[in-house]
């Protein structure tokens, strides 16, 4: 149950930072929320969750010539991890 909530993780220059500061990055389904993300990451890495901060990304619109194209809306969570956990798949 907890993999349909988290789709992968989300891993980028600005992420790897974060990960020094015991948070990681994950890309969410849309209508996920801060409860079911907990626990969806406490049940899959088997670490605890002390923080949970969500970012919503809107669709846009955009153009590739004269077409009209949208980029679709993202959901991403920063889990913070209590002191002493970690999620080994991110080292």
């Amino acid at each position: 149950m907890a993999y349909r909530f988290i789709l992968r993780p989300w891993i980028t220059e600005k992420t790897q930072g974060l990960m020094s500061e015991n948070k990681y990055v994950f890309k969410l389904r849309l209508k996920t929320t801060k409860s079911q993300v907990k626990s969806a990451v406490e049940k899959l890495y088997n670490v605890e969750v002390d923080k949970i901060n969500i970012v919503n990304i809107p669709q846009k619109k955009r153009r590739f010539g004269r077409v009209i194209g949208k980029k679709s809306a993202i959901k991403k969570a920063i889990v913070t991890l209590k002191k002493g956990h970690k999620i080994e798949i991110f080292e």
